[in-house]
């Protein structure tokens, strides 16, 4: 019984185990070399995965399964993992686009937001994206942050008013009432050179900002002053 116990099972492993051979450590080196080191000690070799990293030369082993050290037979598959420089990605454009594509677009470019800021501004709609950094264009390591400005569109007690010349009456009526404005007094005078109402002069420079509304008297164009005379004399 004894014999057959020392035939079957302890002679067996004694021939693996001194069959068997400890795994060199070959992270730190050039794959080829790797490979080299390691088919001379009778051991086969696999591309395993590939990591981003600046901290190794690209081509460098840096981990290995099995273990370095572990004893294990001759032919075992050693698989290596080798380092890659990290791809530089390159920031999108999102100024102007609104908050919800921006927010998209960067996902998609394996960037993040860092930081998102708000600000009114009367010239960028509310929720558009007003200014970015990095700027569009600037190269950045994957998952990177990036900082955004969101419009809060129009500030509260802000009336700018508009550039009425050369325009209709109706056009600057229209105008003036979507910047929160009205028409004040309209005044005529005859220029045979424009078409009939055409505004002449505004009564508030264009441009300028007011903290509340206020009305803006403007001078069209008439052909004929007796016409306004008429036209009054009319409506009596």
């Amino acid at each position: 019984m004894f014999f057959l116990l020392f035939d079957k099972i302890v002679m067996p492993l004694y021939v693996s185990h001194s069959q068997s051979r400890y795994l060199p450590n070959v992270v730190g080196l050039p794959f080829e070399e790797a490979r080299n080191r390691l088919e001379v000690e009778g051991f086969s070799v696999l591309k395993g995965d590939v990591k981003y990293t600046d901290q190794f030369l690209p081509g460098t082993v840096i981990d290995q399964y099995p273990k370095s050290f572990m004893r294990v037979k001759p032919g075992r598959r050693v698989r290596l993992t080798l380092s890659e420089r990290e791809k530089m990605l390159m920031v999108p454009d999102v100024v102007g686009k609104s908050i919800r594509s921006a927010k998209l677009e960067i996902q998609e470019s394996r960037l993040r937001i860092e930081s998102e800021l708000s600000e009114y501004d009367s010239e960028v709609p509310k929720n558009v994206i007003k200014w970015q950094h990095p700027r569009a264009g600037d190269y950045l390591r994957p998952g990177s942050g990036m900082t955004i400005i969101v419009s809060l569109g129009r500030p509260p007690d802000f009336y700018q008013v508009p550039q009425l010349f050369g325009l209709s009456l109706e056009q600057a009526k229209e105008l003036l009432h979507r910047e929160g404005l009205e028409v004040g007094r309209i005044y005529y005078r005859q220029n045979e050179d424009l078409l009939p109402n055409t505004v002449l002069e505004q009564s508030i420079e264009a441009e300028t900002i007011l903290d509340r509304p206020v009305p803006v008297d403007i001078t069209v164009s008439i052909l004929d002053l007796d016409d306004v005379y008429r036209s009054l004399m009319e409506k009596k």
